[in-house]
This record gives C-alpha cells, sequence and structure tokens, in this order.
C-alpha cells in the first residue's frame, strides 16, 4: 500500500536519530532524543550593551538588577520543565572573574564561560577551577582553528565539557560545518575534553539554514548534542523594524527557537536572558508536540517535561 506525504513525514520525525549521546553539567541534561528530553534553553548575562553593566572593563554592574534577571529565567525554566543555563559574558579578565563568582553565588543553574578573547575565557576557567565549579562550567567556545596554545590551556586546566563553534572558513557550507567536527573531535579529546556541545554557527537569517541542517547531520553522524545561537538570525536581520514594524523581532525570536528545536537541537542560546518570555513558551510548545512522536515509538518523556507542565 502507498503511504502518503503525511505520513512519510510523521515517520522520518519519529524515527529521527537513533543513538544519541547525552551528558550532565551540573546537573543538567544535556543531549539525547528529540521528544524525551526537554531542550536546553541558554540565556546570555553581562554581554555587550547590557543594561546591568555599569563598567564593562572592570566587571562592575548592577547586582540587584541582574539577580532579578536571573530569577525571571528560573520560574520561566519551572513553569515549562525546558532545563537553563546562563552564558556569562566578559570583556577582560577582571569582568569575567567578577562576573563567574557573582553567577555561581546567586544560582545553581551551570553556566557558558564566554570571553571576547583566549585570554579573558581562560581568566574565567581559572577562576572555576579555582572556586571547584568546573563539573558546572562549559568552555565557549572552540572554534576549527584552535591553537595549539589554547588546547594546551583547556588541558591543564582539566576543562571537561565545552562549546564547539563551527565557524569553519575553509568550507563555510552545512556540510562545512560538519567536516569542521569531523576535524576537531581528535584534537578535544587529546585536550582531555569529553563532554562536547556543537554550536552550528548561525550569524544571519542565510546561515540558519545551513546550521538547522547541520544540526540533523551531525547528530546522525556523531551523536553530539547540537544547537547553536539562533536568535542571530533576528539579531542581523537588518530592516526587520522598519520593513515589519517594531513588534516583529518578538515572534521572529520566537520562530527561529522554534525551528531549531523541530529539527531535533538540544540546546538554543537565545540571546538576551531578557527575552526568557518569549523563547521558553515556544521551545516548551515544540518540545510538547515531539514528545507524542517518541511516545509513539514507545518511549516515555520524563515526569517534569513540557508536556506534563504547560497545559
Amino acid at each position: 500500500m502507498a503511504t502518503s506525504p503525511q505520513t512519510e513525514s510523521a515517520r522520518g520525525l519519529a524515527e529521527f536519530v537513533a543513538d544519541q549521546k547525552s551528558f550532565s553539567v551540573g546537573g543538567i541534561t544535556v543531549g539525547g532524543r528529540p521528544g524525551v528530553r526537554p531542550a536546553v534553553l541558554v540565556g546570555s548575562i553581562f554581554y555587550h550593551g547590557h543594561k546591568v553593566i555599569i563598567d564593562e572593563n572592570k566587571g562592575e554592574f548592577d547586582r540587584d538588577d541582574a539577580e532579578r534577571r536571573i530569577r525571571a529565567k528560573e520560574a520561566f525554566a519551572k513553569k515549562t520543565g525546558n532545563p537553563c543555563m546562563l552564558d556569562v559574558v566578559g570583556a577582560t579578565p577582571e569582568a569575567i572573574r567578577r562576573h563567574v563568582e557573582f553567577v555561581a553565588g546567586v544560582t545553581d543553574m551551570p553556566f557558558l564561560v564566554d570571553g571576547t578573547t583566549t585570554e579573558v575565557r581562560q581568566a574565567g576557567m581559572e577562576y572555576a577551577a579555582e572556586a571547584g565549579l568546573m563539573s558546572r562550567v562549559v568552555y565557549n567556545s572552540i572554534q576549527p582553528e584552535v591553537s595549539d596554545a589554547e588546547l594546551n590551556m583547556i588541558r591543564e586546566l582539566g576543562v571537561e565539557t565545552a562549546l564547539v563553534l563551527t565557524y569553519y572558513l575553509d568550507d563555510f557550507t552545512a556540510k562545512g560545518r560538519v567536516e569542521s567536527v569531523r576535524q576537531l573531535l581528535p584534537k578535544l579529546e587529546d585536550a582531555g575534553v569529553r563532554q562536547v556541545m556543537v554550536d552550528t554557527c548561525v550569524i544571519d537569517l542565510a546561515t540558519l539554514g545551513q546550521g538547522c541542517s547541520a544540526m540533523v547531520d551531525i547528530k546522525n553522524e556523531f551523536g553530539l548534542p547540537v544547537g547553536g545561537g539562533v536568535h542571530n538570525a533576528v539579531a542581523m536581520w537588518h530592516g526587520l523594524k522598519e520593513k515589519m514594524g517594531p513588534e516583529a523581532k518578538k515572534p521572529c525570536t520566537a520562530s527561529a527557537s522554534a525551528a531549531a528545536i523541530m529539527v531535533g537541537a538540544d540546546f538554543v542560546l537565545y540571546g538576551p536572558i531578557e527575552d526568557a518570555g518569549i523563547v521558553f513558551p515556544a521551545v516548551a510548545m515544540v518540545d510538547t508536540a515531539l514528545s507524542q512522536l517518541a511516545m509513539e515509538r514507545g518511549e516515555s518523556p520524563p515526569d517534569d517535561h513540557p508536556r506534563y507542565l504547560i497545559g
């Protein structure tokens, strides 16, 4: 009997990627089967231009305001069942140390150490190691052109979990992103990195398609947790407000995140922490939709899955 196109599509989603790796960072599971595990949502704090910052170079900021924004994100994670992490940004070694110290003290959630340079990232990771925080930390990020010096630093500090950014200039295509992971994995293993998250490098609208395609291929070939900064597609959309109106950014940000989850993303870097109220509901909706397919193939989402919380 011929199978209808609709049935073929549903079956493709239901059978998506059989063998998937998952691991824990600070008690949060990253990776696994779409529809069973909820996606992890990562919001950025102390980014350039963030309103909480008082002095970007010294790492001075409004502590009460920063904590309020973190609490708001935690509340959406509790409402939806989507785990969360923070992307902690720093412009200088002094700033990243202060930022990491603050975040580690006010929340239990895992976090990415995101410096503007290798020197800044190193300072942040050194503080994390000194403070006994390495099990909660993700190094953000390692690119295909990573130097031996940076890999040695990662090895010496005992970095366990790292984000790979597939910014591969030799072949900036969807297939090139997959190839960059293939080339990087042996280097990461040699440097002692045992847990890898892959950011498929979305920098504008055009690369959103490439990034989503690479997510599928990387999950199928390596089984690694995948995701990306899909908010960049909207942030770099020149003319969006002028042509579509000032309210267009919010639904587009939600749509970009939902699109990534639908193709199997395990995590999304959604941009400013303040956008939690836009992104969490959209992602929880897609996670719930995919959970039905998981159940039809005999799998059971956990009790704290969005499926059981958002209704």
